[in-house]
């Protein structure tokens, strides 16, 4: 890894971004990458040090098997010690001398929360759900759209040692049935109702209905069911309360205002193994049924910390917002644990980018002065669409570093999000990372990490990546294949929750020694790496990934889709790739079945190419309505 002598467009880092920075150079990078590769336990010991742990660690601090020929894969961190996730982010901060007097707050809406009033509502929350049982290692199944309740919520959980499962609160009842029959949770936290732009959800009654069915299907673990008046739900015009139902069912049913009025404010934290589980988080696997990702306590906590830290660059003085849900892991690594880990100031943001105007991003960037800023490049190009005029009308001078998450950004729109929305002067990081890693993996550094558009750079501390063919074997220097990584890092998920077996198989049983991601990546002559997609859609021809040869393709506004266009596309493939690689057939696609955070969900692709109907788990998908239209178009053209 050198620096990069290349001589296409590179954007190096501003000089007074450097002058402050944690990691001011790729230089520092480097001593710093070597440090956490060759001495690991002295890395890691130096970030643990900041932190508060109730017994310390025993052994070495990272202890790991990655090769099953030799036994369980397992990954253990810091084995020995106990501590809890909530006191680190929250008691640990509000005790230092001065800490609230440096107004450091989770900003909601119109109302701003200090870590001192926070901790007061996590601890309340605490002591509701000790009243109604919930016990460490209990599951506590949350179904919440972006209030503070569910920070509250999940922290609480953390607190008692109760392991929270968050769910989507855009997913359907059956997602939500089948989330918490997985789990055995003996709690669900939900709300009453939710506005989707100007449309309301009933959030109660799809909770009602998933309970249904987890009864239907013999698994009624759920005893009790906390729900929260929706804020918004009282101030909109026209009294939203009496156009919203709210089923009830007074034996299981409780009302959160009324539980937590005479709650005590303090709560003592549960002391938890290293070890122990924090939360699961369910990911659709490629067979369509959902995967329970574990994380555990002391590892996440280390490694969302640092993440956060250095790939944001962040001060007290900042003021950081992730657009992101926190039913995803973006939600629970970059709005929750790893800023508040860090005392950070945050914007906590509900609603959807378009919404009551397509300048609402930017309002509320000059609102809240904001200075760091992580959003997905589904959203940059959404709002890309109407142009700069927007932009125009707010000041959006605060802005010094922009982040994006999700999927790789195609460098039109990286273009776009550096020049116009951070004016040419605020650097772009491009974080690769999964559900399953926990966080950032591969990463730029905001004032280290010169930028080519498109690349995620570098791997993060601790993290070793390398690229495999199809037999296995390592590629050196310039190379396209596998991407997998050699060792774990604090933060990587344990297991697939009462499944190990399936962990296992999914993401270590193709290489032995190796955690298999899935994806698909290139490492260019500066030593850049590029994601190219899920490598499981991709065939080998001639040492050459390529796409499958059923070929979707989403045309321009000024192209129509016809036989003409067809053999264009079929000639271009042959004459840069080769004959072995035309497609055997292309299918008109106006739009794609994606996540919400824009991922294209290629397994739905390849079920539409076979024409299967039974899709499985569409929980994720961000438009269903995509997935008819693609069947439509595929009758169509095989008409």
């Amino acid at each position: 890894m050198v620096v990069p002598e290349s001589q296409e467009k590179m954007y190096y880092p501003p000089d007074d971004l450097k002058r402050d920075a944690h990691v001011p150079d790729f230089n520092s990078y480097l001593a710093l990458y070597r440090k956490s590769l060759e001495n690991p336990d002295a890395f890691w010991k130096e970030i643990a040090d900041e932190f508060f742990w109730k017994k310390p660690a025993t052994g070495p601090l990272l202890q790991y098997n990655f090769d099953v020929t030799k036994g369980n894969i397992y990954v253990k961190c810091m084995e020995g010690a106990k501590t809890n996730m909530c006191y680190n982010v929250l008691d640990r901060l509000v005790k230092e001398k001065n800490f609230g007097e440096k107004g450091r707050k989770l900003t909601c809406h119109h109302m701003a929360i200090t870590y001192s009033q926070l901790l007061r509502q996590v601890c309340c929350c605490a002591n509701v759900l000790k009243e109604m049982g919930v016990k460490k290692g209990d599951r506590v199944s949350i179904y919440l759209p972006m209030i503070p309740e569910l920070v509250y919520t999940m922290l609480a959980c953390a607190r008692i040692g109760a392991v929270h499962s968050i769910v989507f609160a855009g997913f359907s009842s059956e997602s939500l049935c089948e989330r918490i029959i997985d789990a055995s949770s003996c709690v669900l936290v939900t709300a009453d109702g939710v506005y989707r732009g100007e449309k309301l959800i009933n959030l109660k009654q799809i909770a009602d209905e998933a309970l249904e069915k987890c009864r239907e299907k013999g698994s009624s673990t759920v005893t009790k069911c906390l729900v929260i008046k929706h804020p918004a739900l009282r101030t909109k015009s026209g009294d939203a309360c009496n156009k919203l139902q709210t089923p009830w069912d007074s034996d299981c049913d409780v009302w959160w205002d009324e539980a937590m009025r005479d709650s005590p404010e303090e709560c003592e934290p549960e002391w938890l193994d290293a070890e122990d589980p924090l939360f699961i988080l369910y990911t659709s696997g490629s067979t369509g049924k959902p995967k329970g990702v574990l994380h555990t306590v002391a590892g996440y906590l280390l490694y969302t910390s640092l993440t956060f830290k250095y790939v944001f660059d962040h001060h007290h003085d900042d003021v950081y917002w992730c657009t992101a849900d926190i039913g995803w892991i973006t939600g629970h690594s970059y709005i929750t644990y790893g800023p508040l880990a860090n005392g950070a100031t945050s914007v906590l943001f509900e609603g959807i980018p378009v919404h009551p105007h397509v300048g609402r991003f930017w309002e509320i960037i000059e609102k809240y002065k904001v200075t760091k800023f992580y959003t997905a490049p589904t959203a940059i190009r959404l709002l890309m669409k109407y142009g700069r005029e927007p932009l125009q009308k707010y000041d959006l001078s605060s802005l010094r570093i922009l982040g994006t998450v999700g999927e790789p950004i195609n460098p039109e729109a990286w273009q776009w999000y550096h020049e116009v929305v951070g004016q040419g002067r605020c650097p772009v990081v491009d974080t690769f990372w999964q559900t399953e890693t926990g966080g950032h993996v591969l990463t730029p550094l905001p004032a280290a990490t010169p930028l080519k558009p498109g690349s995620a750079t570098f791997p993060f501390f601790g993290v070793e990546p390398a690229i495999l063919n199809e037999h296995g074997e390592e590629l050196e220097g310039e190379a396209e294949g596998y991407l997998v990584f050699r060792r774990p890092w604090p933060g990587i998920m344990r297991s697939v929750y009462r499944n190990h077996e399936r962990f296992e198989n999914t993401y270590f049983k193709k290489f032995p020694g190796f955690y298999v991601t899935g994806d698909g990546c290139k490492r260019d002559k500066d030593g850049y790496y590029w994601i190219t997609g899920r490598i499981d859609d991709m065939l080998n021809v001639s040492g050459h990934l390529m796409k499958c040869l059923y070929c979707f393709v989403t045309l321009k506004h000024s192209r129509e889709f016809n036989h003409t266009l067809q053999d264009e596309l079929k000639r271009l493939v042959r004459e840069k790739i080769g004959p072995i690689a035309t497609p055997d057939f292309i299918q008109n696609a106006p739009a794609l079945p994606k996540t919400r955070s824009g991922k294209i969900m290629r397994r739905i692709l390849r079920q539409i190419a076979r024409n299967e109907k039974d899709l499985g788990d569409l929980s994720t998908l961000a438009d269903p309505k995509v997935v008819e239209e693609l069947f439509s178009q595929r009758c169509e053209a095989a008409a």
